[in-house]
This record gives structure tokens, C-alpha cells and sequence, in this order.
């Protein structure tokens, strides 16, 4: 009998854990975006300029000079633009806090009013709203009103300098792609083996993307493929009209 009476905890335990092993891919959010945006921004920018500059007519020096210089510039760029972005935003969190910390040592039955109406918003009776918002400000007044009232959570923080550095490097990850098509093709066919081999790598970098945060690969490659051949073109077009380097 005292084995057979455990049973149901037991079930209901490995049913807890088998949620709590369920893996999500919102704290990912933050690098993944800046990782992302810098890869292809990196490819696309780069292997642009390689062909525009290559219909131009310009000598293989030229074009290897100039993205060589696109890279630095580009991977610089990128890292100090999402460091200022995301710093901004984790400006505005630090001001937010700091103003609800203010409230909660100044009108703590106030806020506490206030998670009360949270609460009955999202469904729960008053009685239950009422007991949810004490027993979360007994634990952690200021954690709770950042969650519920802010929208702020650890798992979605601003974090300028990962931001930054995660931008940086996949640019210049992405900015390998045709640097190293210009070191390995032929001079005649600059323009042509740089569109093929960023395309290739847009498509990859869609899909590892796509894999990381749990969408749709075969979506995530195609938009990248569209934007990219969009972008080249019409740089290729422009290196062609003015014949010079862009």
C-alpha cells in the first residue's frame, strides 16, 4: 500500500519536471537579434560593395582594399551603433525602476493597488488579485511591479556591451564571406562568384537563425535571399551606370 499511494506524487513530480525541462528561446532574444542583424548586415553590405566596385571595372586590389576597409568600418559601426541602441533602452528600464522604487517607499498601498487591478485585468477575482499582489510584494515588491506593471524581466534586460560585441563580430563573420570569394576567384567573374557565394551564406545564416530561435528555417532563408539579391542588384546596377568606383 505505501508504494502504490506514492504513485500519483511521484507522476505528478516527474510532471513537473518534464515542464521545467521544456526548452525556450526568449532569452535568446537579446544576442540573437544583434547576432542576426550584424551577419547579415555584414554579408549583404560587403559583398554589395565587392559588386558594385567589380562592375565598375575596378582591378582586384581595389575591390580587396575597399572591403577590407567596409569591414572595420562596418564591424565598428555596427558594435558602437547597438551599444548606443540598447544602452538607451537600458537607460530607460534604470529611469522606470527608479521611479517605481520612489512610489513603493512613498505610497507602497498604492502600487499595491495597482497590481491588484493587473491582476483583475488578466482574470483573476479580486479576492485572489488581492492575495497574488501581497504575497508577490511580501517577496519582491519591486521585481513584481517590473514584471507585471514595466513588462521588465531578466530574461529580456538590455545588455548594451553583449549586444555590442555580438554585433561586431558577426559582421565581420559575415563580412569573411566575400572576402574570401575576392581572395579565391577569378578576376573576370568578381561580381558573379561574390553574389553566388553571399547568397549561399544569406541562406545559412537564415537558417541557423531561424534554428536558434525556434522559427521557420525555410522562411527565415527566403527573406534573407530576397533582400540580399535585392541589394546586390541594384548596387551592381549603379556600379555599371557610372562605371567608377561607388
Amino acid at each position: 500500500m505505501p508504494v502504490s499511494s506514492d504513485l500519483p506524487d511521484r507522476r505528478r513530480r516527474r510532471r513537473l519536471a518534464a515542464r521545467h525541462a521544456e526548452r525556450h528561446n526568449s532569452h535568446r532574444v537579446g544576442w540573437l537579434r544583434a547576432a542576426v542583424l550584424g551577419a547579415n548586415d555584414g554579408t549583404i553590405s560587403v559583398s554589395s560593395l565587392v559588386v558594385g566596385i567589380a562592375a565598375s571595372g575596378a582591378s582586384r586590389d581595389a575591390v580587396l582594399i575597399s572591403a577590407i576597409a567596409a569591414t572595420v568600418a562596418g564591424a565598428l559601426s555596427m558594435a558602437a551603433g547597438e551599444y548606443v541602441s540598447v544602452q538607451s533602452q537600458a537607460d530607460t528600464e534604470g529611469a522606470d525602476l527608479a521611479k517605481e522604487r520612489h512610489e513603493l517607499a512613498t505610497d507602497p498601498a498604492g502600487e499595491l493597488a495597482e497590481l491588484v487591478e493587473i491582476y483583475e485585468a488578466r482574470g483573476l477575482d479580486h479576492d485572489l488579485a488581492v492575495a497574488v499582489a501581497e504575497q508577490l510584494s511580501q517577496h519582491d515588491a519591486l521585481a513584481a511591479h517590473a514584471r507585471d506593471e514595466l513588462g521588465l524581466t531578466e530574461i529580456l534586460r538590455a545588455r548594451p556591451v553583449q549586444a555590442a560585441l555580438a554585433s561586431a563580430a558577426s559582421f565581420a563573420v559575415g563580412a569573411c564571406v566575400p572576402l574570401a570569394t575576392l581572395l579565391v576567384a577569378s578576376p573576370q567573374h568578381l561580381a558573379r562568384s561574390t553574389t553566388v557565394s553571399a547568397l549561399l551564406a544569406l541562406a545559412l545564416f537564415g537558417a541557423l537563425s531561424a534554428r536558434a530561435g525556434g522559427a521557420s528555417v525555410l522562411r527565415a532563408s527566403l527573406r534573407l535571399l530576397i533582400w540580399g539579391a535585392i541589394a546586390m542588384g541594384i548596387t551592381a546596377a549603379v556600379g555599371r551606370l557610372f562605371g567608377a568606383v561607388v
